[in-house]
């Protein structure tokens, strides 16, 4: 199961690294510093909304599928509004989790992305609500 490990707040920062705007090819180098256009700064890039954005860390493998894995860190902007298909972090009775959020029928379930884990009906009695929405992931290769 996919929960989170820990959350951070958003920090700005002034760093800003060079944007290539040529693709890179997997094949042969090519000297890219003739196509450097402009400075990029990661925190415009990934975050549009800063007060509502905050990063997460995933811990489990519920989420592969969507290819959400253990160690990721994910941006999370809670002023976007939830839609079936959305990835979001939710609170199940308590606990935080990342699913994928589904309407059926008129009733809200969350899917894993890995068949090894169920999907998780949320019904009457379950203290549920969606925390926000995951925009973006960051992980290591």
């Amino acid at each position: 199961m996919a929960v989170i490990k820990s959350i951070h707040r958003i920090r700005r920062s002034k760093r800003a690294f060079p944007v290539f705007t040529a693709r890179i090819r997997a094949g042969f180098p090519s000297p890219a510093a003739d196509y450097e256009e402009n400075k990029l700064d990661l925190n415009q890039y990934l975050i549009k909304n800063p007060p509502a954005t905050f990063f997460v860390r995933v811990s489990g493998d519920s989420m592969e599928g969507a290819g959400i894995h253990d160690g990721d860190l994910l941006v999370v902007d809670r002023s976007l509004e939830p839609r079936s298909g959305s990835v979001v972090i939710a609170v199940i009775n308590g606990e935080l989790t990342v699913k994928r959020l589904r309407i059926r029928r008129g009733k809200p379930v969350l899917e894993p992305e890995n068949s090894k884990y169920p999907v998780q009906e949320i019904k009457k009695e379950t203290e549920f609500e969606v925390w926000g929405v995951v925009t973006n992931v960051i992980h290591p290769l």
